[in-house]
Order: C-alpha cells, then sequence, then structure tokens
C-alpha cells in the first residue's frame, strides 16, 4: 500500500507487528532564547543625550512556559493560554549583555517538546541572590561627564505573551531537530532612544537618563529601588514603573503584564 501524506506515514512506522498502535508523539527540542537586543550588546544614546553602553543586564527567570494554542493566543486578554504547554523546570539567571556586540540571543535551555508551533509564552521575572530582579551595571557619556552606574531593580513580574512578531516567524519544531522561541526584553523604553522621534511615545513616556545621571556622586551612581523611589520626583518614578513593566516582549510583539497590564505604549 503506498501512502500520500505525512500523516499515514508516522501512522505507518506506529504499528507494531502485532497490530497495536503504540507511538510516542513525534518530537523535537525547543530552544527558549533571551534577547536583550542591539540596545544592550551594543549600546544606544537616550532620548536626552547620554550614550548608554552595558557591562551587565543580570535578569532571574523563573516559570517560563512555552504553549501551543489553537486558535493563536491573544495576550492583550491576559488570560492564561490554553493548549499543550512545556515549562522549563529551574529558574535562570543569565546576563543579557553576555557576549560581543553581534552575539545571538543568549541561550537559556534547550528542551525537548512535541512537533508544532509554540506560539505563546509566560514567565517571571523574580528576585536574584541580591534580591534584584533586574540589574543594570554600564556607563553613560554625554558631554565631558562619564557615568559609571549600578541599579538595581527589586520589584518581580509575570508576562504572558503570544507569537513571536519580527522578520521571521519563531517556535517551530520538527521531528528531531531544534526549534526557536524568544522573550526579548526592550531596554529602551527606560531611557528613550535617541534615534526616534521625540514626539514618539517611546520617547514621550521614557524617563531617559538626565534624572539618574543627577543622582550620581563622583560620577558614579550605585542605587537601589526603594534609593529612585526616595530620590525621584513622583512623576520620574511613576515613569519608571511603568517602562519596568513594558520590557517583556516577544520580538516587537506585545505581551501582558500581571499587575500591569497591556505592555504597549499607547499610540
Amino acid at each position: 500500500m503506498i501512502f500520500h501524506n505525512f500523516r499515514a506515514k508516522h501512522i505507518l512506522i506506529c504499528l507494531s507487528f502485532i497490530g497495536i498502535v503504540a507511538c510516542a508523539p513525534q518530537t523535537g527540542s525547543l530552544e527558549v532564547r533571551a534577547n536583550g537586543e542591539d540596545f544592550v550588546r551594543q549600546g544606544f544614546v537616550s532620548k536626552d543625550g547620554w550614550a548608554i553602553s552595558f557591562d551587565n543586564v543580570i535578569i532571574s527567570l523563573a516559570n517560563v512556559t512555552a504553549y501551543q494554542t489553537d486558535p493563536p493566543y491573544q495576550s492583550i486578554t491576559g488570560e492564561t493560554p490554553e493548549g499543550e504547554s512545556i515549562s522549563l523546570a529551574q529558574v535562570h539567571q543569565i546576563d543579557l549583555a553576555e557576549g560581543d556586540e553581534n552575539a545571538a540571543p543568549i541561550l537559556v535551555e534547550a528542551i525537548e517538546a512535541n512537533v508544532g508551533q509554540f506560539n505563546a509564552i509566560g514567565w517571571n521575572m523574580v528576585s536574584s541572590d541580591n534580591g534584584s530582579t533586574v540589574q543594570m551595571i554600564g556607563t553613560a557619556v554625554k558631554d565631558n561627564t562619564t557615568i559609571s552606574f549600578n541599579i538595581l531593580i527589586e520589584d518581580t513580574y509575570s508576562y504572558i505573551c503570544g507569537e513571536y512578531v519580527g522578520d521571521e516567524r519563531k517556535g517551530f519544531v520538527s521531528e528531531g531537530e531544534a526549534g526557536e522561541i524568544e522573550m526579548t526584553f526592550h531596554f529602551d523604553h527606560l531611557f528613550g532612544d535617541a534615534d526616534t522621534d521625540a514626539s514618539e511615545p517611546l520617547n514621550t513616556g521614557a524617563l531617559g537618563f538626565d534624572p539618574l545621571a543627577n543622582l550620581a556622586f563622583n560620577d558614579t551612581l550605585e542605587i537601589t529601588q526603594a534609593e529612585l523611589e526616595a530620590s525621584l520626583s513622583a512623576d520620574e518614578y511613576a515613569s519608571l514603573l511603568d517602562n519596568l513593566a513594558t520590557l517583556g516582549h516577544v520580538g516587537e510583539g506585545h505581551c501582558f503584564e500581571a499587575q500591569n497590564g497591556y505592555t504597549a505604549h499607547e499610540e
């Protein structure tokens, strides 16, 4: 008998010599990656003219779960995706600035996965050993001033996101092969981007770096979130909080953060 489609071939392979169907699902692997983008790897200029470069951007990730959903998941709802899921068992502390300026997104973990498209992903950002969920270490340069900074953020975050949005689609796992899914972190949301028009929501809503530079002592800024709350104005601190919540994306795709809602800037 000739089989003319993949499903029929798969059924044939699954039949035992005694005629009992007992085959395992087809599997490959899913590489879960985290990407701070070129803003972290290569640096950028903030909306207020500070050239920011990062030595380390350390985040802690927990409860990372990828989903196969049909129909595709809409993150604006904030609901938990329904469908097949796989999760990473460990908490992962990673440095988004690891590697050179052309480094690939960080591999968090590769996990065995059933064939199909993983078109939704959720994760938590949790406290590391030093109590921070996000630690940014680097320098900011403007005119003749260079400020070394070490900024620790302690708030926790929980994201649910749909399919990756970018130049290519992601999340596809084929039999015996590796697919890839990505958690993306938009640090330009915190500081703004001089290459983006000043009137764009990215820049009008961003804190910038000037308010942080004003807190530096002897061109050094070592500061915790509690100290930021005590030192920034109420509006500046609110801007910081709003934009920290929008860090999590899937490429350019927006997510839902449990405490703060949908991560899209108003446009």
